[in-house]
């Protein structure tokens, strides 16, 4: 299975209004393919300029390490220097906080999503529930 434009669009319809549900702040949304190219992007009326660009590094931080944005996150804590390194090598375009998550089908990584707007609990929560309503898979244990 693969990450095409009407399921990235689905992930990105139903992580919106999962926001609504929640009364999150205004988000964006985007969807990246397995090589880390972008599928599909949304940013909500009211969303801050730096919000794509947000999203975004989450994005390619949860496909460029192979793992939620939360768990390097807290992995990150117990080796600060490697992950400032790596922000470096990557000049900058990665982000350590919830809301980056990458898709699986039959446990092979084949996207991400990254959310931006609302706490990193929420954009989190946005991100599986948009990856569910696809028919994907967010990370083993999600």
């Amino acid at each position: 299975m693969s990450v095409t434009l009407a399921r990235a669009q689905t992930i990105i319809a139903t992580a919106l209004a999962e926001a609504r549900r929640r009364e999150a702040k205004p988000l964006a949304v985007v969807v990246l393919d397995a090589g880390g190219h972008p599928v599909a992007f949304a940013r909500e009326d009211g969303a801050t300029i730096f919000r794509h660009d947000i999203a975004r590094a989450k994005a390619v931080g949860a496909i460029g390490l192979g793992s939620d944005t939360r768990a390097t996150a807290e992995r990150a804590k117990g080796n600060p220097a490697f992950y400032q390194g790596l922000s470096v090598t990557v000049g900058g375009n990665i982000a350590f906080s919830p809301g980056g998550v990458v898709i699986r089908d039959s446990g092979a990584i084949v996207g991400a999503v990254g959310v931006s707007g609302d706490t990193g609990d929420c954009d989190e929560a946005c991100a599986f529930a948009g990856i569910k309503a696809a028919g994907f898979a967010p990370e083993a244990g999600a």
